[in-house]
């Protein structure tokens, strides 16, 4: 007869009963998630919102992933390489947007919200400016939970797809910039940077912020002298400790700025406009004074623009003169290196659905993710945006209060 037994929570041996332990649910129990990307159908969108390498990782970790037949295509992915890491592969687009999270770029349509299920979560960009009061209210008849890209923060409290596709803009800015600079695209055959014995091109940007430091780091690497305008002298001496050197720096005024812009070569408008809308911190008058064949381009467009003479054009036809200087306005220029914005957007993707998981799923999640929080503006069906709900005038309340409910 054996020496031991258990017998309510106490074990009995020779020196009596000892006390055990007890095992006890903690409430975090791993959920398996189903996500579904959607091939994009917005023109000239040409992201993906996870990489086959991100796949492979959530597929080992027990999730499944539906991808619609040809969504990494313009990413230069194709769909092998996504079955190949475990990823199912559907001609259906109704079968996608049935699962049970729904990662997508761009905002989907009227007619794809239709495709929704009650009670799903939606992962996508918002574009505020760009939306309507439809979209809005369609989105709450169907009971989701919406989460926006742009909205998102990280553990440091920044904004890491924002940052992240800043970075890219801002690097490809300088790189756009010399393209149009050289006489192979009708530029004035100029060389964007220095080299020995030649003085170097003057490249003017405005605004200290990420795509501006990144735009900045690229300019520099290639020799080029540049010049960076702000309204904040915080910002400007955050951005020389950034780079770790001295930069030609100034605040916004006028008269210094027309001065300047006579012998720029390249003008970067970097400005984060936010909620002021377009900020015209170069007039027309400017631009006419600018050198003939030199280069304008506006990062600042799909905010509206910084600089007056800018107009809103695509990826397809991006590029016109006015009074002699050619413009570059087009918005989501990350799209324009879609494989580097996807790889740089499944970083930041992967993880975060693995800690949602982890958690038990999103809503659990969402109870101690600040962060992850910040970025909804409809909770199943709620609207949780107060700026939406008083731009269309639709009732909000507050996520956090939610939370506590729910």
């Amino acid at each position: 007869m054996s020496d031991k037994k258990e017998k309510s929570g106490y074990t009995f041996g020779s020196t009596g009963f000892l006390p055990q332990e007890e095992m006890l649910e903690i409430g975090k129990k791993k959920q398996k998630l189903v996500i579904g990307i959607p091939k994009e159908n917005k023109k000239y969108e040409s992201r993906v919102g996870l990489t086959p390498e991100a796949v492979e990782i959530l597929v080992n970790n027990g999730h499944e992933i539906i991808l619609e037949k040809g969504a990494g295509k313009a990413a230069n992915y194709g769909d092998t390489n996504y079955s190949e890491n475990g990823a199912q592969i559907v001609d259906n687009k109704e079968e996608v947007y049935q699962c049970d999270i729904v990662l997508k770029i761009a905002p989907p349509t009227i007619e794809e919200i239709e495709l929704f299920k009650n009670n799903q979560v939606l992962l996508s960009s918002l574009h505020f400016p760009s939306q309507n009061e439809d979209y809005i209210r369609k989105l709450m008849q169907k009971k989701v939970t919406a989460i926006s890209f742009e909205g998102l923060k990280d553990a440091d409290n920044c904004y890491p797809v924002v940052r992240s596709m800043s970075e890219i803009a801002g690097t490809t800015s300088i790189l756009i910039a010399s393209e149009y600079l050289s006489n192979v695209n009708d530029g004035k055959g100029v060389m964007l940077g220095g080299v020995s014995g030649i003085t170097p091109t003057e490249v003017i940007i405005l605004g200290a912020g990420t795509a501006a430091e990144y735009a900045a780091r690229a300019a520099i690497g290639l020799g080029a002298f540049i010049k960076v305008f702000d309204f904040s002298v915080t910002k400007l001496k955050r951005l020389q400790t950034s780079l770790s050197m001295r930069l030609f720096t100034s605040v916004f005024h006028p008269r210094v700025m027309k001065k300047h812009l006579k012998s720029a070569d390249v003008v970067i408008g970097a400005m984060h406009l936010g909620k002021t809308g377009p900020q015209f911190l170069i007039t027309e008058k400017m631009v006419r004074e600018m050198k003939k064949g030199a280069v304008i381009v506006d990062l600042s467009i799909d905010q509206g623009g910084c600089i007056e003479t800018s107009e809103c054009r695509s990826h397809s036809n991006p590029v016109y003169k006015k009074f002699d200087v050619i413009h570059y306005c087009v918005p989501n220029i990350a799209s324009r290196v879609a494989r580097t914005a996807s790889i740089a957007l499944s970083n930041i993707f992967n993880p975060l659905l693995l800690k949602i998981a982890d958690a038990g799923g999103v809503q659990k999640q969402l109870k101690g993710d600040i962060g992850l929080r910040h970025g909804v503006y409809i909770y199943n069906g709620i609207l949780t945006n107060s700026r939406i709900g008083n731009y269309f005038g639709i009732p909000s309340k507050d996520i956090d209060l939610l939370m506590a409910a729910f």
